[in-house]
């Protein structure tokens, strides 16, 4: 059993590292952490947990696979395809496949979410210029998305 600790710093759990969202250069993001809480052993799914810093923001991006998302930490806002949702604890977000999303945190807060998705599963396809044009076409979008 693996017991929940909570820091001054975020939600972190005993013998589970705290790892980078990713390699700095290989997408755009500002100041998230990723926690792998189960994988392997039969298991079919990872379950993640995400923090955003306050101000931060997670990859605009979208993959062949699901997403389903569970707030657990702070408030923010998410990007699903064309809709931009206001988020908060326990709040739900599913994510189709090949579906344009981003997470953002509010400016005095971490957002922090645990994620489910296959253990096996495509990488993640970043936006191309006319990918975004495309986005852009809605202002409210346009205002949202950080790349």
């Amino acid at each position: 059993m693996t017991k929940n600790k909570r820091s001054a710093q975020g939600y972190t759990w005993e013998g589970v590292a705290v790892h980078a969202y990713k390699t700095e250069g290989q997408a755009p993001f500002k100041a998230v952490t990723r926690q792998v809480l189960f994988e392997g052993e039969g298991l079919a799914a990872q379950w993640r947990y995400f923090e955003v810093a306050p101000g931060g923001y997670t990859t605009l991006e979208r993959h062949q696979h699901v997403h389903a998302v569970m707030v657990i930490r702070g408030q923010g806002h998410c990007l699903v395809g064309e809709e931009i949702h206001p988020i908060g604890l326990f709040d739900l977000v599913w994510v189709p496949p090949l579906t344009w999303h981003q997470f953002q945190a509010t400016a005095d807060e971490p957002l922090g979410f645990l994620c489910l998705v296959n253990a096996e599963r495509d990488r993640p396809q970043l936006p191309s210029e006319d990918d975004l044009a495309e986005l852009r076409r809605n202002p409210h979008i346009a205002k949202f998305i950080r790349v």
